[in-house]
């Protein structure tokens, strides 16, 4: 009959084994963690940023739209975009030192 002498593991037996659990249980935690980032969101996504900037026309015709100026007040700032000024009339006029072609 043989007998062993100890458990047959060696030092590096025993490095090996703790590092592979530090590994094994550090790949866990990462694990959860991933999971919780991934579900804990809720479903939400930032928007994206529009691809171009708005042209001062749009953006005063959506403050337009959402009723935050008048159509007195939408006709003048539309018209110094222009670089006219806005007659009584209601006709458009080149401001002065400039030509309208």
């Amino acid at each position: 009959m043989m007998y062993w002498y100890g458990s047959g593991m060696s030092g590096w037996g025993y490095a090996l084994m703790t590092v592979s659990m530090v590994l094994f249980w550090g790949a866990v935690i990462v694990g959860i963690v991933a999971l919780v980032r991934h579900f804990g969101r809720g479903g939400q996504q930032t928007p994206a940023p529009p691809s171009t900037p708005a042209s001062p026309e749009q953006l005063l015709a959506e403050r337009f739209a959402r009723g935050e100026i008048d159509d007195e007040e939408y006709r003048q700032r539309l018209a110094v975009l222009h670089g006219t000024t806005p007659a009584a009339d209601g006709q458009a006029r080149p401001a002065a030192g400039t030509s309208m072609r």
